[in-house]
């Protein structure tokens, strides 16, 4: 009996969640401020597993401001958190990051532009391309965040969307990045990158 109520509670919270991340990509829309989906959901977009926590947007630094100013206007909460990366949306209690630097440098519109447009929850939104999506998941791995699995399905789902070349040069210098794709190689995920690699 526990474990049907815990799944209609997560039901729930995932509805929750999806209906915060059409009303949030409805008001950037609408006002007109560049963006994409990013991080687990955009995933999910282009046919990962869904995620279980909160959905991700990104905005340029530039339009940082405006996205929050748009948001706020919308009725939406926004918060600060300590982090200076992001701010916090909460359509009731679904939370939804909106990233505006990502592995310490600010957003920049190059990234925006290498997305696509996509439906997602019958809402026409731009969504990050799928290398950028693996690669910001591998960047963010350190000593203190090293889980491969929940990495694993993403990647071996959207493995023919991912310029592995790209992505490889995107994750340079991060050892926990670079074992991750050895085993990616191992598990025939992806080549090995060529010689001149």
């Amino acid at each position: 009996m526990l474990d049907i109520l815990v799944r209609v509670d997560g039901d729930a919270e995932q509805e929750s969640l999806r209906e915060a991340l059409k009303r949030v990509a409805v008001v950037l829309k609408e006002s007109e401020v560049p963006f994409a989906l990013g991080g687990g959901y955009a995933a999910w977009a282009r046919g990962g597993p869904e995620p279980e926590h909160d959905v991700d947007f990104v905005v340029t630094a530039a339009d940082a401001e405006r996205a929050e100013q748009a948001l706020s206007g919308a009725g939406l909460r926004v918060e600060h958190p300590p982090e200076d990366w992001l701010f916090k949306v909460f359509d009731d209690e679904a939370m939804v990051d909106i990233l505006f630097r990502m592995r310490g440098d600010p957003v920049e519109p190059a990234l925006l532009q290498r997305g696509s447009e996509l439906e997602v929850l019958s809402v026409q939104m731009p969504v990050l391309a799928a290398t950028d999506v693996v690669a910001a998941k591998l960047a963010a791995m350190d000593e203190h965040m090293c889980d491969l699995g929940h990495v694993l399905p993403t990647v071996r789902a959207l493995r023919e969307q991912i310029d592995w070349s790209a992505l490889r040069d995107q994750v340079k210098g991060n050892d926990f990045a670079a074992a991750a794709l050895f085993l990616f190689e191992r598990l025939g995920i992806c080549a090995p990158p060529g010689p001149e690699a």
